[in-house]
């Protein structure tokens, strides 16, 4: 995955958590009733058609309705009367700290983000990735299938994995920027016909419906970059993880990975590649040279839950690995510890939804329509610098680009945002804020404790 760095953690607290269906599938009436609703859908969907996403919601807070331009570094959080989620600490002299703008388009709910530079690109459930350059609209392309759920970067390649299981390819014009046009499909026409006349490279995916081996039959859910090795790993909601060249766009291997739907993968340390999925795992893979076959392996398993995982991110420089799940809890794992689990964050009362680090910050966005800011320190502790407030939806992505304008000594970033409130929203965070009255998490050696079972697909 391009560039991802950063660290987090808090106290352990007695609350009931409100309980957890499938979230977020496209369904535009989410924003309409926040009455709450039944959840009659089922734990284990593998289906990508768009089902209205439900959960329960009993008394939910209002979330940033006051106007979105008034910075929430320098607000408390709207969630102060509530044990689960920490204030935003109140400090004056942080004035470049908060939001910066915002960017909306009335097209749709905004599922994938990714930053290069001085561009930012917008995926959303319009059919349309828009290209954004300073809070400004510099260009737009659109597919010919639905929601875009993710988007990664390589060179001068746009790589987009969409609900009807394509990974497309954009490239923009040398003569012209703003001109972007599609230079490619995964897999190609020539692998997929070449494919499909061998019998031997079809999979039976239920009874009496066989697939190629090489196309995911259902969303592209999450995509991830090695481009050291010019590797692109796809995951899908029909349990597989395939690995394509970048060069040739050929799948290389198709692997099933988990027992329901993939919500995340990304590549780390060490050449390991880390993938969670609904079923509640976080799975590690090493491509490495078994006999005459190279390939990946699983290596390592490092969480096994009740509770779907919804989000992956590696800090590079740290060699942490971040887990998001649909019990709002961030967990982690420490390369020098022999990825031994190094503790529980906690800062959101419902589903975390993305993950995004950079630097020794790590950012958690959630479906309490929040952004935790917390920053790892010596040791593995994290400490919570804020609370960012402001989207009117679910926070469903996040993109991390490094601020050029930093100080000397005072390193800052850029965070992008992306909301099912159709809106994306720009924020400045600094590295060096201060403690929110030195609170600390927790260190903890143990797993997770057992929750009630639920689903979630991404």
């Amino acid at each position: 995955m391009r560039h991802e760095r950063g660290g987090t953690m808090v106290a352990e607290l007695s609350i009931h958590r409100p309980t957890f269906g499938s979230l977020l599938h496209s369904d535009p009436a989410f924003f309409s009733n926040q009455e709450e609703v039944d959840d009659s859908s089922s734990k284990n969907s593998q289906t990508s058609s768009n089902m209205s996403p439900r959960y329960y919601n009993g008394s939910t807070p209002p979330s940033g309705e006051g106007s979105p331009y008034l910075s929430p570094w320098n607000q408390p959080s709207p969630y102060t009367k509530s044990p689960w989620v920490i204030p935003s600490p109140v400090n004056h002299s942080f004035s470049k700290n908060g939001l910066v703008g915002s960017l909306a388009r009335e097209e749709g709910h905004v599922y994938s983000l990714a930053a290069s530079g001085d561009l930012l690109y917008t995926g959303s459930d319009s059919k349309n990735i828009r290209v954004w350059n300073n809070l400004k609209e510099f260009a737009g392309f659109k597919s010919n299938s639905g929601l875009v759920k993710a988007i990664v970067i390589h060179g001068d390649k746009i790589f987009t994995g969409h609900q009807d299981g394509k990974i497309r390819v954009w490239r923009a014009s040398s003569r012209n920027p703003s001109a972007y046009k599609r230079v490619g499909t995964v897999p190609t026409l020539k692998d997929y016909v070449k494919s499909s006349v061998n019998p031997k490279n079809y999979v039976e995916v239920r009874r009496h419906r066989n697939v190629l081996r090489i196309k995911h039959f259902d969303a592209v859910s999450c995509l991830s970059l090695n481009e050291d090795q010019g590797l692109l790993y796809s995951g899908s909601w029909d349990k597989t993880l395939k690995v394509w060249r970048t060069s040739d766009y050929k799948c290389l291997e198709s692997i099933k990975a988990h027992d329901d739907a993939i919500n995340s993968v990304v590549t780390g340390f060490d050449s390991l590649v880390f993938t969670g999925s609904a079923d509640g795992t976080v799975k590690v893979w090493r491509r490495e040279l078994q006999g005459r076959r190279t390939g990946h392996f699983l290596v390592q398993t490092l969480l096994k839950q009740e509770n779907a995982v919804t989000a992956l991110s590696v800090n590079q420089e740290s060699a942490v690995i971040y887990c998001g799940s649909s019990d709002g809890l961030v967990n982690f794992w420490e390369r020098e510890k022999h990825l031994s689990h190094g503790g529980v964050l906690r800062g959101h009362k419902m589903a975390v939804l993305c993950l995004a680090s950079a630097g020794n910050l790590v950012f958690s966005g959630s479906a309490d329509k929040s952004i935790c800011v917390w920053r790892r320190e010596a040791g593995g502790v994290h400490i919570c610098l804020s609370v960012l407030t402001g989207h009117g939806g679910p926070v469903k992505c996040l993109a991390v680009e490094e601020d050029r304008e930093s100080d000397e000594g005072d390193q800052h970033w850029i965070v992008y945002s992306g909301s099912l409130d159709k809106s994306v929203k720009v924020w400045r965070v600094s590295e060096n804020a201060p403690e929110w009255r030195g609170y600390q998490s927790p260190r903890l050696s143990s797993s997770s404790p057992t929750q009630s079972k639920r689903r979630y697909h991404g």
